[in-house]
């Protein structure tokens, strides 16, 4: 039985491990080749491990073990040229792009006057100026298609509530937001619908390293906000599958008429 993405081809940033490894896989399952993208190296200022070579590697190799074509590429999200000669390379082999998955991001815990000139610009660069970047490197080949297609932005729980101890981490998931409707309002004309995802607490390689001993240091400064983002369902933390769920569903047919919406998946946490 043919997947609900057959012959479709998706440009995924992040891609060398956690969610946006979950997406590519997920998607591939689905049918449809995957062109991957990641740093796949040392990213300032982050307190987890950054990913490797060997991670995008391995995504290659869970993506064909699925028998569908991948296109792995290290590109840094904050560099729009470099983005774009792989959405060229990658429209060139497979011959479209059809969904644009915007994932890669960066967290960086700090109490609001630990936070300095750098670090504020390294997130906002990289969650915002990334995610503009990727969708102006591919944006147009779906348009050249004729087809339409499905733009999924990594937005987060701070993106529609806020993160204690992250103004800039949910000043720039805010801002993925507002992209999700503007770019939704001019691209529909093309059938081009556009949509983010707001996960809470993922269980992925972000959480390694010196991030929890950083989140812990960031939260003693006000230990009151630490209860803030309790979730409803007795799951405090989602996996990385549980979000490329719903990015297939945006990115296939079941969700043609859904457009400019934010899907939360962290189990109610933005509600309390």
């Amino acid at each position: 039985m043919a997947g609900k993405l057959e012959g479709k081809v998706a440009f995924i940033t992040g891609a060398a491990r956690g969610q946006g490894r979950a997406h590519a896989i997920r998607l591939a399952q689905e049918g449809a080749d995957i062109i991957a993208v990641d740093i796949a190296g040392h990213i300032d200022y982050v307190p987890y491990d950054s990913p490797t070579p060997a991670d995008l590697d391995e995504t290659v190799r869970q993506v064909e073990a699925l028998d569908r074509r991948v296109l792995a590429r290290v590109a840094d999200v904050r560099d729009i040229e470099q983005l774009k000669a792989v959405a060229d390379e990658g429209a060139s082999e497979f011959g479209r792009i059809d969904i644009v998955v915007a994932n890669a991001g960066i967290c960086i815990p700090q109490a609001w006057d630990q936070i300095t000139p750098e670090t504020f610009s390294a997130t906002i660069d990289t969650n915002v100026v990334g995610v503009w970047n990727t969708v102006m490197a591919t944006a147009h080949h779906i348009i050249s298609g004729g087809n339409g297609g499905s733009i999924i932005l990594t937005s987060s729980y701070a993106g529609k509530k806020m993160q204690p101890f992250m103004v800039h981490y949910t000043a720039s998931k805010h801002a993925v937001t507002g992209m999700t409707r503007a770019f939704a309002a001019e691209l529909g004309k093309h059938n081009i619908r556009v949509n983010s995802v707001h996960p809470g607490a993922v269980m992925t390689p972000m959480g390694s390293g010196n991030m929890q001993a950083a989140i812990e240091e960031a939260g003693a400064t006000n230990p009151v906000l630490n209860q803030m983002g309790t979730p409803f369902l007795p799951v405090y933390a989602a996996e990385a599958e549980d979000i490329a769920d719903t990015v297939a569903f945006l990115a296939s047919d079941d969700a043609k008429l859904i457009t400019a919406e934010h899907i939360s998946i962290d189990q109610g946490a933005h509600t309390f």
